[in-house]
C-alpha cells in the first residue's frame, strides 16, 4: 500500500467541504425560490382583493350583475376589472412560460383565462367581453394571444 501525503488529504477536506457548501446553497437556493413564489401567490391574492373591494364600493358583484339597465358608471367598473384580469393572467402567463409556476396552478388560472374570454359563461356579458378582449389582444404576448384564441368561444 502506499502511503497518502499529508497535502492530499488536506486536498480531499477541501473539495468535500467546497461540495458541502455547493449542496447548502443549492438548497438555500430552492427555499427562496419557494418564498419567492408564496410572495408572488400572496401579491395576486392582495390585487384581486383589491380589485373586488372596488367593485364593492360601487355596489357591483361581478358575478351576479346584468348589463342590462345598469349605470354607465358601473359599466366601466366592470370593463376596468375586465382589463386588470388581463393583466393579472398576463403577469400569469409569463409565471408559467418561466416555470416559476405549477401546472396545477397553471391549469386552474388557463379555467379562469377561459372564463374572462367567453364572459364568464353570461350572454349579457359576451359584448363588454369581447370589446375589452379586441382591445387587450394588440398589447398583450403574441403566444398567449394564440393561446385564448384556441380557445372554443361561446360568446
Amino acid at each position: 500500500m502506499k502511503k497518502v501525503s499529508l497535502d492530499t488529504w488536506i486536498q480531499l477536506l477541501g473539495m468535500v467541504g467546497l461540495l458541502g457548501g455547493l449542496i447548502f446553497v443549492g438548497l438555500q437556493m430552492k427555499q427562496t425560490q419557494r418564498i419567492a413564489l408564496a410572495e408572488q401567490q400572496q401579491s395576486r391574492t392582495e390585487t384581486f382583493i383589491d380589485m373586488l373591494n372596488t367593485m364593492s364600493e360601487t355596489d357591483v358583484s361581478f358575478h351576479r350583475f346584468q348589463l342590462n339597465g345598469l349605470d354607465r358608471g358601473t359599466e366601466i367598473t366592470v370593463e376596468n376589472f375586465l382589463h386588470q384580469l388581463w393583466w393579472i393572467h398576463e403577469n400569469d402567463y409569463l409565471q408559467y412560460s418561466l416555470n416559476l409556476m405549477n401546472n396545477g396552478i397553471w391549469q386552474s388560472k388557463l379555467r379562469a383565462i377561459e372564463n374572462l374570454y367567453n364572459g364568464n359563461g353570461k350572454e349579457d356579458l359576451c359584448p363588454l367581453a369581447k370589446q375589452v378582449w379586441s382591445t387587450r389582444r394588440n398589447i398583450i404576448n403574441p403566444e398567449l394571444v394564440s393561446l385564448v384564441e384556441a380557445m372554443p368561444s361561446k360568446c
